[in-house]
């Protein structure tokens, strides 16, 4: 499979962004307890054949080694031997390649996050309304508003991952799981970054608007 959807060079370049990324969002402490996975999209991509590199599971991302990352295909299968696991969470990382054609998925799990999808699990939707760094989702609208999705945080990760193609707004880069962390994607790595960004500020945001408000 490896030799028709990617190549060496690909994984290699794939895995040195990885890399990067990995090194930038741990120096921030978005990745306690070896939480979070990174995954970034490598070779050529269709609906229904693709391949994406992932950070592989229980690692502590503030440190490095040869076994920090795999290839796996658009079921979340190993691309070539290994003995090294996915992230548990590699199949909400397909449905979103597959839905959204996208480059890079970031996953992290951070206090306001993780606060903001609780206060808004009942909704289903966290609201964020005339903050300016809507725009960072090229959404010029005046007073724009968007609307995050909330989904449930189940053991069962296949049940998540059914639910999201029903929740998905693509003009919303994002969905949050309650008491989890958020998903963010992009085009490419520097545009899921910054979409990342985006949301953790907003999130932040709403939460001390919030408590301001009370």
């Amino acid at each position: 499979m490896n030799e028709t959807i990617y190549t060496l060079e690909q994984r290699q370049d794939a895995f040195a962004r990885l890399k990067d990324i990995k090194t930038e969002l741990a120096a921030r402490g978005w990745f306690p307890a070896t939480s979070g996975n990174l995954s970034v999209r490598v070779g050529d991509f269709a609906p229904d054949r693709f391949a994406f590199a992932i950070t592989s599971s229980g690692k502590d991302k503030s440190k490095h080694s040869p076994e920090d990352y795999l290839i796996v295909d658009g079921q979340g299968r190993p691309t070539e031997p290994t003995k090294l696991k996915p992230s548990a969470e590699t199949l909400i990382h397909c449905e979103i390649y597959r839905l959204t054609g996208c480059g890079a998925v970031f996953h992290v799990h951070t206090v306001f996050n993780n606060i903001v999808s609780e206060l808004y699990a009942d909704r289903g939707s966290v609201p964020i309304e005339r903050v300016e760094l809507i725009k960072a989702f090229n959404i010029w609208d005046e007073d724009a508003s968007i609307e995050v999705p909330v989904l449930p945080n189940y053991a069962d990760i296949p049940k998540i991952a059914a639910l999201v193609e029903g929740r998905l707004n693509p003009a919303v880069p994002g969905i949050v799981l309650r008491n989890h962390g958020i998903y963010a994607w992009g085009a490419n790595v520097f545009e899921a970054k910054r979409h990342l960004e985006a949301f953790e500020f907003l999130f932040e945001y709403v939460y001390r608007w919030k408590m301001i408000q009370k």
